[in-house]
């Protein structure tokens, strides 16, 4: 029999992210997670060094950014440049479905951003 996946690489079925089952659901965590979703809104519209990434990304440990990288290059979400100097030199941008991707999870945060005194008040009115 062959895999969920496959029959949706096929055509034959569409990604649905309320199925169980569909891989769509790895890919929907991959991007959605805390740090991702912060490394993909700071990598958006440029290319940039680890170090300066990490800057960017407050609070994001060393390992936890390599990871996201990693997961979000294997997606085919961010591209991964190492020059040949020394000391190496790695940069970092997205690819265009990792600036698509950006540029969505970039209005979530926005909302949030805009919202923010709403929520606080709803959240102290709901714990008082």
């Amino acid at each position: 029999m062959p895999k969920l996946s496959d029959a949706i690489r096929s055509g034959q079925l569409v990604g649905n992210v309320l199925a169980q089952d569909c891989p769509s659901r790895t890919i929907l965590k991959h991007v959605t997670g805390r740090w991702a979703v912060l490394t993909l809104i700071a990598l958006q519209g440029r290319t940039i060094r680890f170090s300066a990434l990490k800057r960017l990304v407050g609070g994001v440990s060393d390992r936890m950014l390599t990871q996201t990288l990693q997961t979000l290059q294997a997606d085919g979400f961010v591209h991964r440049r190492a020059l040949d100097v020394v000391p190496p030199h790695v940069e970092y941008s997205l690819t265009p479905r990792g600036e698509e991707v950006a540029a969505r999870v970039r209005a979530l945060a926005d909302w949030i951003e805009d919202n923010l005194h709403d929520v606080l008040d709803d959240r102290m009115t709901a714990a008082s």
